[in-house]
C-alpha cells in the first residue's frame, strides 16, 4: 500500500468515525469465509456496517478525529474489525446472537455517544442499552399511564357514586 493510499484510508476512516456516534471494535479472527459472510449478512440486516481495518491506520484515524476515544486505541492489537451503527445496542446484539453458534466475534471495545467500554465482559451491558426510540417509547408510556389511571378511576368512581346516591335516595323514600 503506497503512502497516498494509506493517507486516503486514514482520511476515510477519520470521516467515518466523525459521522458515527456508535463504534464497536471486534476481533473476528479465526472465522472461515462462510462464517464471515454470515456475520456480514447479520450486520447488514441489523443496519450495522462491518469493516476489517489495519490497526495502525485506525489508530491514526482515531488520533485525527475530534472524538476522545480514551483507552480504545490500546485494544488495537491482532485482528480488528470496526462496526458502525446509529443504534447503540445493535452491534452488541449482532455479536451476542452470532456467538450462540461461534466463539467469535469478541468485543474489544466500544464508543457509544462519548462513553467508552473496553473488554468483552461489557457485551451484556451493551446489549441492554436502550436505543433513543426505545427510551422515547418508555417515556411516552409512562406519561400516558397516569392519564389512563385518572380516566379509569373517574369512570369507575362515577358508577360507584351514582350507585351510592341511588341507594341513599331509596332509603329516604
Amino acid at each position: 500500500m503506497t503512502r497516498e493510499e494509506k493517507s486516503q484510508v486514514i482520511e476515510d476512516l477519520t470521516a467515518q468515525l466523525a459521522d458515527s456516534p456508535i463504534i464497536y471494535l471486534a476481533d473476528i479472527s479465526g472465522l472461515d469465509a462462510g462464517t464471515t459472510s454470515n456475520l456480514r449478512r447479520a450486520c447488514f440486516k441489523a443496519n450495522v456496517s462491518l469493516k476489517v481495518v489495519k490497526n495502525t491506520l485506525l489508530a491514526k484515524a482515531m488520533e485525527n478525529s475530534d472524538k476522545d476515544f480514551g483507552q480504545l486505541p490500546n485494544v488495537l492489537k491482532g485482528n480488528t474489525s470496526i462496526m458502525l451503527s446509529e443504534t447503540g445496542n445493535a452491534p452488541a446484539k449482532v455479536i451476542k446472537e452470532f456467538r450462540k453458534k461461534s466463539d467469535r466475534p469478541l468485543l474489544k471495545g466500544a464508543f457509544i455517544e462519548e462513553a467508552i467500554f473496553v473488554g468483552d465482559e461489557n457485551l451484556d451491558a451493551l446489549v441492554s442499552i436502550k436505543s433513543k426510540e426505545e427510551v422515547i417509547g418508555d417515556i411516552i408510556g409512562l406519561l400516558q399511564s397516569p392519564a389512563k389511571n385518572v380516566v379509569s378511576a373517574l369512570k369507575s368512581g362515577g358508577g360507584k357514586l351514582a350507585g351510592i346516591l341511588k341507594t341513599l335516595s331509596e332509603k329516604e323514600g
